[in-house]
């Protein structure tokens, strides 16, 4: 199973949804890449590590101010979804799909 693929992501925010494009490279269980968000703003991953059907990333962004994303999702088909902290806001849920 690999996470490799270019994703239109959905991520549940307190200032509603948030939407942008995660942009995911496997090397075996290294996970790289990049994510543009709505605004924008581009952003590359870091400490990404894949193990089966589970992988997790994190992500610096700096509107609507500086913060961590830190996802944990789960690949289910095509699809990826699971769980984000937004930096001091606390957990939220996120959705991908195949851009």
């Amino acid at each position: 199973m690999s996470f490799t693929g270019k994703y239109n992501v959905t991520i549940q925010t307190p200032m509603g949804a948030q939407t942008g494009v995660l942009d995911l490279k496997q090397d075996g269980d290294d996970l790289t890449g990049s994510m543009v968000a709505g605004s924008g703003e581009s952003a590359e991953i870091k400490n990404g590590k894949a193990d089966g059907e589970t992988a997790s990333w994190d992500v610096d962004i700096s509107q609507p101010m500086p913060m961590t994303l830190s996802f944990n999702a789960n690949k289910a088909g095509d699809n990826l979804g699971g769980s984000v902290t937004l930096g001091a806001f606390g957990q939220s849920t996120f959705e991908a799909v195949p851009a």
